[in-house]
């Protein structure tokens, strides 16, 4: 298969170790024996990413140029095409050298909005879209680890509800992190849903050679309801042959096997597509080319104690600083307290439970949230920003009086005075009080945090009738 000339790049996934460093990995490594599960193990701070995982999974939605126009694609084929592109997008962001991101602990969570357009963006696809799209995630267990995560964009139909169970295992000179769990990725106005795998990763050179991170094995894009499915290898160079970040795959028939479509390249830089009825090569995605969209958050003030950017801030500004000593402290810190709440909770014959997941498979969790269709975007975002907050208090406020200057819009002069507003939390406006105890838009989130609910703004009367039958039905 023809193959264009990729363009020269610096090799970001090497690192050269110093001497006191490398007699830490060989300490560590003098305890370990091939195969062993690493998830107890405690790794130098060193070879450690100042994020947690449950933020560097957003790397996958990096390039929203690419996700947002999918349903706009009428052909089925093309369409899928569209989506195995977005999904090969984001595997190119990652730390310079051999980094692993910070475990998470358990209940931590992380969430972030991005909000378009990016007008200042050199990137002329970020500048026109519009919309705002919001990610929430958490850590629902820790032994195994398994962080769920949900992304959402109302003004594209897009959502994203995936699970994310990383396996660590000692292989010798190398590590691997075996990368289980599905994403499923819904294009919900036509109504269309595709199941992606991850690739696994492997940090090579411990004992010998330079240390080297690279992606690894086999991983799918399928839609059943086209009956296409893409299976894509991630290669890794062999001792002798081959070179590092290729990707080889096919584009099928799920039904009959027939291969429509073969891709190859490299996952940071340029892959190409080649129609194998006609044997035309075409550039598919050139990596170069793309702009990140980086994630916003709240302000670190605003942000809860269990929240991963004010959780593993000490820890983080210490590794950036390369202070191993200040970083490890924080670290072990936060992973003794995680510790205790564990004994305690056993003997109270406690079991803990996700506060914003629910399991609904053995591997499978998905948000503690119901959002209807039939009520606006901004009403959508201020559902989940009500469930767990995601956008700052000025936002929030802004959002709300937004909706509250709509529903006056909406309704019609009343013949009797209003009943007076309740006031909840001073960092809340004031919203209409609804009966919580019936099945309507208010009680639609989960019971688990009643406390602190807040209702969400309601869309008119006939809106919400509409809503109750379609709930009663």
């Amino acid at each position: 298969m023809f193959r264009m000339p990729h363009k020269a790049k610096i090799d970001n996934d090497s690192e050269e170790i110093d001497d006191s460093n490398k007699n830490i990995i060989l300490g560590l490594v003098s305890q370990l024996r091939p195969n062993m599960d690493l998830s107890r193990v405690t790794l130098p701070t060193f070879v450690l990413e100042p994020r947690s995982m449950l933020e560097r999974i957003t790397n996958f939605m990096s390039h929203p140029g690419l996700c947002f126009p999918l349903s706009s694609e009428p052909d089925p084929t093309r369409r899928f095409l569209n989506v195995v592109r977005f999904y090969l997008s984001g595997w190119h962001i990652r730390p310079r050298g051999v980094k692993k991101p910070l475990n998470p602990i358990l209940g931590e969570t992380f969430t972030g909005f991005w909000k378009f357009p990016y007008h200042n963006s050199p990137d002329v696809t970020l500048q026109k879209l519009k919309g705002t799209a919001v990610y929430v995630s958490e850590q629902v267990s820790h032994h195994p680890p398994v962080s769920a995560y949900f992304y959402m964009c109302p003004e594209y139909h897009v959502r994203i509800d995936g699970v994310l169970k990383p396996r660590s295992k000692f292989l010798g000179n190398s590590a691997a992190s075996i990368m289980e769990g599905v994403a499923s990725l819904q294009l919900q106005d036509i109504q269309e849903d595709y199941f992606l795998t991850q690739p696994n990763m492997y940090a090579r050179g411990i004992l010998f050679g330079k240390l080297r991170i690279e992606l690894g094995d086999h991983v799918i894009v399928r839609c059943p309801k086209n009956d296409l499915i893409a299976n894509i290898e991630f290669k890794v160079k062999g001792f002798i042959s081959g070179t590092y970040n290729s990707i080889f795959g096919k584009v099928k028939r799920e039904s009959t096997g027939e291969v429509l479509y073969q891709l190859s390249g490299k996952w940071d830089s340029q892959m190409f597509l080649e129609n194998v009825k006609t044997q035309e090569v075409t550039p598919f995605l050139d990596i170069n080319d793309l702009v990140v969209a980086a994630i916003s958050t709240r302000p670190l003030d605003e942000q809860g104690e269990r929240e991963s950017r004010r959780l593993w801030f000490d820890t983080c500004e210490a590794i950036k600083a390369r202070d191993q000593s200040k970083a490890t402290l924080h670290k072990t810190a936060i992973e003794d307290r995680q510790r205790k709440e564990v004994k305690a909770r056993e003997a109270k014959h406690e079991v803990w439970q996700p506060k914003y997941f629910t399991k609904t498979g053995p591997e499978e969790y998905k948000i503690k949230l119901n959002i209807p269709d039939g009520i606006s975007n901004l009403q959508k975002l201020a559902l989940v920003d009500d469930f767990i907050p995601v956008f700052s208090k000025a936002d929030h406020a802004q959002m709300h009086a937004q909706l509250n200057a709509d529903l006056v819009q909406r309704v019609p002069e009343p013949t009797n005075p209003p009943a007076p507003l309740h006031h909840h939390h001073s960092l809340r406006p004031m919203q209409p009080h609804f009966n919580r105890s019936s099945t309507t838009l208010a009680s639609m989130r989960s019971d688990i945090s009643l406390d602190e609910y807040h209702d969400a703004q309601l869309p008119d009367a006939h809106i919400l009738s509409q809503l109750n039958d379609h709930l009663s039905s």
